[in-house]
């Protein structure tokens, strides 16, 4: 998997420089009530496919802004040109490009990169997770009341927020504190690097974690869905999320089921 590592890296970096040139200077156009696209995202989006169809001809890819090979191949790469971009589109310096390469239904290489900080985070399958480079590890935190989480609100809260608040509260009330950032993959990738403990959410997308679960597990962290199974197929990764540093996901897991929120099947 030395090219594919190789060519991830270049994808990475074309697109955090894309991002980074346009930030600050793009509107943006509203594809649902709250959720947002940008010049950028499909910029981003264009440098990442480029490479990957000079390298890997063969290969698949699932990309966010519409951009879907699908022929059966055994390789898959699952693309989010930004992730964050309504904190984009508000120059909030919160977003990434994540890229997972899938073999089958199984991410083997994942990064994520914050065009604004020149964090990269890089994991490869059995090999370790890095930040910038180094090796990093979830945290030890192991009881829920001493934990720092993270949590998000998808695109269709409006239709549910009485529930999706209730969860939250519950949380909030059992632990130090939740953050609300904005990026999914970065949420994952803190996770990762020991800056946050647990993370919960629902609705979300395959480009939107796939790198950034591959990341967590390999640093040493724990990822299921709701009813705490793992993801079988490429489509079934965030359409529920807990991920956590494996200490606290049982008691997670306790509070996710106690508060269960009827979601619409993919």
């Amino acid at each position: 998997m030395k090219k594919e590592f190789a060519v991830l890296q270049a994808c990475l970096a074309a697109a955090a420089k894309t991002v980074r040139k346009n930030f600050g200077k793009v509107g943006y156009e509203l594809k649902g009530k709250a959720n947002l696209v940008t010049k950028a995202d499909v910029a981003s989006q264009k440098a990442v496919l480029a490479l990957i169809k000079k390298n890997f001809p063969a290969h698949d890819y699932l990309a966010e802004e519409n951009g879907i090979k699908n022929t059966g191949a055994d390789y898959t790469w699952v693309i989010d040109p930004i992730d964050g971009t309504t904190n984009f589109a508000h120059t909030f310096p919160q977003c990434s490009v994540s890229i997972a390469l899938f073999y089958k239904n199984e991410p083997v290489l994942g990064g994520v990169v914050n065009p604004a900080t020149g964090e990269t985070f890089l994991a490869r399958k059995g090999k370790g997770a890095t930040l910038n480079g180094k090796k990093i590890h979830v945290s030890k935190t192991a009881k829920l009341e001493q934990s720092l989480l993270v949590t998000g609100f998808p695109y269709d809260r409006f239709t549910r927020l009485p529930k999706l608040l209730d969860r939250f509260g519950r949380f909030l009330n059992s632990c130090h504190d939740v953050r609300r950032l904005g990026s999914a993959a970065l949420d994952l990738c803190w996770l990762a690097a020991g800056r946050l403990d647990g993370y919960w959410e629902d609705n979300l997308n395959p480009w939107d974690v796939g790198a950034g679960v591959l990341i967590l597990q390999e640093a040493g962290g724990k990822v299921t869905d709701y009813s705490g199974k793992k993801y079988k197929k490429i489509k079934d990764f965030g359409h529920t999320l807990l991920a956590t540093n494996g200490k606290i996901h049982t008691q997670m897991l306790k509070i996710i089921k106690e508060t269960e929120t009827e979601l619409p099947k993919i």
